[in-house]
């Protein structure tokens, strides 16, 4: 919830009422422009790794980090392709590292017996 609250006064303080949550900021500190670019984001990501002693570290990492901890804590496979936009969930499948345990079909945990 704490990622949410930062997010909530954010877009209070900057007055954002929809569209991108992030802008760009000028230098003197005015908002401007719709949003910022994906290399922003890389600058913004690596100056922020290299504070704390993390180096190689990429926006796509974050982002392949939080589905696999969206999986440890229980979320589904389906869940997860729709948080991340994939059309395939093969490739949820790969950012995960993992494949679906697909040699015993789910139906056959049911318990019912041949008659």
């Amino acid at each position: 919830m704490w990622a949410k609250r930062a997010v909530d006064e954010w877009t209070t303080a900057a007055a954002i009422k929809g569209g991108a949550i992030f802008r760009r900021i000028n230098r003197l500190e005015k908002i401007w422009g719709d949003g910022i670019t994906p290399k922003a984001v890389w600058h913004i990501v690596k100056a922020a790794a290299m504070r704390v002693g993390i180096r190689n570290l990429a926006p796509h990492d974050l982002r392949r980090t939080g589905a696999r901890l969206c999986h440890l804590a229980g979320g589904e496979l389906e869940q997860i392709q729709f948080l991340l936009g994939h059309a395939s969930v093969q490739t949820t499948e790969r950012y995960l590292g993992r494949k679906q345990k697909l040699s015993q079909a789910v139906n056959d945990n049911l318990g019912l017996e041949d008659t």
